[in-house]
């Protein structure tokens, strides 16, 4: 788990929102685009989330340990999440750097993620969006990267096309491997009262299934 800036010290411990980013529909089930949503299933321990009308989300409280966290799912589909986000920002009156928001990254390698304080990829219209409503680029950000494509497929296969399509079976694993990762370190940063650790590694689980799916040895 990598952070982007040393003087801005992620803490879970400080985050009251995680938005994951997504699109609704049966269609987009199991492709990339839908990380976030799969991601924030996982820290809520269930699919069930209850649509909330007026901030146009499906919404859900929980707790890692004792820490108690509001979870939210925009269904305004990517390119207008920040509709949603912001009107929840402004009713529960949160500030923008205490939410995180969880959503695919085509910059980064399939494996690999990252927490970073107002810095995101080149380019993704719900990230876009939010930081249009909420007039801000402050703002936590979990960026888990997807990329896999050989450099012959992107000279065929856009960007759009790629986050849009569904995740390798062998790809799926490394997905589920990286979410677990994901979910366990908020609770072990959260066991240490927010202390950081030594400087986070990639699981050699997670390298091993790279490696795997790259057919090296």
């Amino acid at each position: 788990m990598q952070h982007s800036n040393d003087s801005i010290q992620f803490n879970i411990e400080k985050i009251k929102l995680i938005i994951g980013l997504g699109n609704i529909g049966r269609e987009y089930i199991g492709t990339r685009h839908n990380v976030g949503f799969e991601l924030i299933e996982k820290i809520a321990e269930t699919h069930r989330f209850n649509e909330e009308k007026k901030f146009k989300a499906l919404m859900h409280k929980t707790a890692i340990d004792d820490h108690n966290l509001l979870l939210a799912k925009p269904i305004t589909l990517m390119n207008a999440s920040g509709e949603s986000v912001q009107s929840i920002c402004k009713f529960y009156k949160l500030y923008s750097n205490e939410i995180l928001v969880i959503h695919d990254d085509l910059d980064l390698q399939l494996g690999e993620y990252k927490i970073q304080f107002a810095k995101g990829p080149k380019i993704h219209n719900g990230i876009l969006s939010i930081e249009n409503r909420l007039g801000t680029k402050n703002f936590w950000r979990l960026r888990v990267g997807i990329e896999n494509r050989t450099i012959e497929k992107k000279r065929y296969m856009t960007g759009t096309s790629y986050v849009l399509g569904r995740f390798q079976v062998k790809e799926v694993y490394v997905i589920q491997a990286v979410i677990e990762d994901v979910v366990n370190r908020f609770r072990e940063q959260i066991k240490n009262n927010g202390i950081k650790k030594a400087e986070d590694e990639r699981p050699e689980a997670i390298d091993r299934m790279l490696k795997a799916l790259k057919g090296e040895t």
